[in-house]
């Protein structure tokens, strides 16, 4: 918990500065040379092809993995979704703590049950020294008073943290450099009403702010055991109410966007139930029904590649049902 601490105190103020630009026809070659076909993946069916380290302008290069479905073919057209934290979806015998999310096993079943539209899932690999600062939503800060910027601050210098928030550079990263690769490299759809993003925990919080700074990109987003106290869980948590205050604020009004949330109540979910209220009270403002939005609650479920595996069917199938 105290090393939760540290890396919540990370998170302040500072905004990235870099510069809007695509990768070039060019890098996207040079990209493409180096996928290569996790052959000792061991999966339910497909693929599993993975760039070692995808170049940025704008983030660290880090490992990206495409998972392409049985019989996928260049002949037909296929939906994305884009995955945080790539590295536990697939593949037990390779994560930190040996369970994945099955993604290929759910994924397979609900295409060959004629469930859903067929698919492609990519999983970006997060780097753990710096997953917080990727994966927390940047624009949050701005609805700190400041007063409680400076309380944090001063803990983190206290602390010895760097402060440097990341978040927008990450989503520059997905929209302006992975997702155009993706769509020049494979038989996808470009278009929003085929892209869909998921997450869990910080994962489910990036989810949320990605649909919401780039909703003509996303037509779907699913937060998964989304981690609404920002860091450390605690009473009066401004961090928390900073990311409902930037939902209302930000997150896109319903017609033409599909929103996903859920939540257990063991081990790190303990602290989500007292903020379900809160994400039914913003799905209301924005004008979601039960037909485009969920907030579902788990009981007796953790925080957990097994409990997300678990029900991981249901988001997969609500955002890419046909």
């Amino acid at each position: 918990m105290k090393k939760l601490l540290f890396i919540f105190l990370i998170l302040s103020i500072t905004v990235s500065k870099a510069q809007n630009k695509v990768v070039s026809k060019e890098k996207i070659i040079e990209i493409n040379s180096s996928a290569v076909v996790l052959e000792n993946a061991v999966l339910a069916g497909g693929l599993l092809y993975r760039i070692a380290s995808f170049p940025s302008k704008y983030c660290t290069p880090r490992p990206v993995d495409i998972w392409l479905p049985e019989n996928y073919s260049e002949d037909k057209k296929y939906a994305v979704l884009y995955m945080h934290d790539g590295q536990n979806l697939f593949d037990a015998t390779t994560t930190w703590n040996a369970q994945e999310w099955e993604v290929d096993e759910v994924a397979s079943q609900l295409m060959n049950n004629d469930i859903t539209k067929d698919f492609i899932v990519v999983g970006i690999h997060n780097i753990p020294e710096i997953r917080w600062q990727d994966l927390f939503p940047e624009k949050v800060m701005n609805f700190l008073s400041v007063e409680d910027k400076e309380v944090l601050f001063k803990e983190a210098v206290k602390n010895n943290f760097s402060i440097h928030l990341k978040g927008d550079a990450y989503l520059k990263f997905l929209v302006e450099e992975l997702k155009p690769f993706i769509d020049k490299t494979y038989a996808v759809h470009k278009n929003k009403e085929n892209t869909f993003v998921a997450g869990s925990s910080m994962g489910g919080l990036m989810s949320m702010y990605a649909i919401s700074e780039y909703p003509t990109i996303f037509a779907g987003a699913a937060c998964i055991s989304t981690h609404w106290p920002g860091a450390e869980p605690k009473d009066d948590n401004k961090l928390a109410e900073a990311i409902f205050n930037y939902m209302k604020a930000n997150v896109p009004n319903a017609g033409s966007h599909k929103l996903y949330f859920d939540y257990g109540n063991k081990t790190l979910d303990e602290n989500y139930p007292k903020y379900a209220p809160r994400v039914d009270e913003v799905l209301s403002l924005k004008g979601y029904s039960n037909s485009d939005s969920m907030n579902l609650f788990f009981e007796g479920t953790d925080h957990s590649e097994k409990s997300w595996q678990e029900r991981i069917h249901i988001p997969f199938t609500f955002l890419l049902k046909k």
